[in-house]
């Protein structure tokens, strides 16, 4: 919170900026600083981890292991968001997918082992090329290092751009759920533990996301914009195909692990357009999403815990007895809806404006997405909080305290966020402001 809100948009660039040489001899140095683009999934990652760990209060197997992996995996988090060195980056970027592997693997539900295989698979094989195209850019360079700031100089000409760029993107928004390699998500969001998948989904998709434009768009510019206008009709495929899909699902968890599909489309979306207004919305769509989504998972988590079931046909009435959280997963759905006045409206707004200015076709099929996300909200809400209360939760646990904290924390954040949304949006004008005057 201290290093978003000492972040001066008016001066904007590279702040609270560190180097010092770690390997000289390969041209590498730890090399860390934040812009208007990284400064709010700086702070998005510490609202998540702050509020999982208050979920996860109450954890009788392993805590220590647990939250020793936790924090391992969200020092990654925070290391690829900050870092300025390439190999620095994918130092930070490896290391938040090992311990994922083993929360998943040991504190796991639902096919724990075959989800945490196969996430972890899709990670690796997404890391290797994006690896691949970096290695070739620093080469390429002739400089003898991967300094971010100093390889963005290079003029890689216009055929090694469309060359590289595609591995690049693609290698790492396989971790921001481009279809079609998206499937490791929605499995590995069920089987992992609640804290677990409100990191998943709330900031680790955002890694991806946020690597494909950090690297991929502000060091191949010519690159960008040959297969961006490709790209996008993937990412249209993400918004109506996640909705669809997350419609159709009976296990809540699997409703929230598809919903997470659909708006990360949007992200990479906004990305696509290549414009002030479109690159906002994804930087305040990255946000918005992954403080509404840890919201959905810490609900799915309290109620799994309580109710020992996620069938949704098996819920009913939970408002009764959890009102607190029944509040907190229709604020958050207002919110994934689009609604105005909470924050995801100001950043899908942004990027279907975006969107419409460059390719209208494409915002007319993502409007479907925003409908079928309706429809999925109010029929969870009904079925899972109103109506009868089935007999077998009379007497279900009330939300404890640290649990309400929890959810007010992060509900705070998208309404207040969604009610003014001018200090969050002027750091990000600022960063996407800087990265346009780079490629341009």
């Amino acid at each position: 919170i201290y290093a978003f809100l000492a972040y001066d948009h008016t001066l904007g660039g590279i702040q609270f900026e560190e180097q010092v040489k770690w390997i000289p001899g390969l041209g590498v140095s730890y090399h860390v600083g934040m812009d208007g683009i990284s400064a709010p999934l700086v702070l998005l990652t510490g609202v998540i981890i702050f509020s999982g760990v208050l979920i996860s209060w109450v954890r009788d197997r392993r805590p220590r292991e647990f939250f020793a992996l936790l924090l391992i995996l969200v020092t990654g988090v925070f290391g690829t968001f900050v870092a300025l060195d390439l190999f620095l980056l994918f130092v930070f970027y490896e290391l938040a997918v090992v311990p994922m592997y083993l929360l998943i693997g040991i504190w796991g539900t639902t096919r724990k082992e075959y989800a945490a295989m196969k996430l972890t698979l899709y990670l690796l094989l997404g890391s290797s090329l994006a690896l691949a195209g970096v290695l070739a850019a620093s080469v390429w360079s002739g400089l003898g290092t991967f300094d971010l700031l100093e390889l963005a100089q290079v003029n890689f000409g216009r055929a090694f751009q469309a060359a590289i760029f595609l591995p690049i993107f693609i290698g790492f928004d396989v971790l921001g759920g481009l279809w079609p390699l998206h499937t490791w998500s929605p499995d590995g969001h069920v089987a992992a533990p609640t804290a677990v998948s409100m990191l998943h989904a709330g900031v680790l998709m955002k890694m991806g996301a946020y690597a494909a434009l950090r690297v991929g768009v502000f060091l191949f510019p010519d690159g960008a914009r040959q297969w961006l206008p490709w790209i996008i009709i993937l990412t249209a495929v993400n918004v109506v195909y996640g909705a669809t899909v997350a419609l159709a699902q009976r296990d809540f968890k699997y409703v929230i692990g598809y919903s997470s599909v659909s708006h990360m489309g949007y992200v990479t979306m906004g990305v696509a357009t290549l414009s002030q207004i479109g690159l906002s919305g994804a930087s305040m769509q990255m946000f918005s999403h992954g403080i509404m989504t840890g919201i959905f998972f810490a609900v799915v988590g309290l109620i799994y815990r309580r109710a020992h079931t996620r069938q949704i046909p098996e819920l009913g009435g939970l408002a009764r007895k959890l009102p607190f959280v029944a509040g907190a997963f229709i604020i958050a759905g207002l919110s994934s809806m689009g609604m105005p006045g909470f924050s995801g409206f100001v950043a899908e707004f942004q990027v279907l404006m975006g969107v419409w200015q460059t390719y209208p076709i494409i915002a007319v099929i993502s409007l479907i997405g925003v409908v079928v996300t309706a429809a999925y909200i109010l029929r969870i809400s009904y079925m899972v909080f109103f109506g009868p209360l089935k007999e077998r939760f009379q007497d279900i646990q009330p939300t404890s305290t640290v649990e309400k904290v929890a959810l007010l924390f992060m509900c705070a954040f998208i309404i207040g966020f969604g009610v003014l949304p001018q200090p969050m949006l002027a750091v990000i004008r600022a960063g996407v402001s800087d990265l346009l005057a780079a490629i341009r």
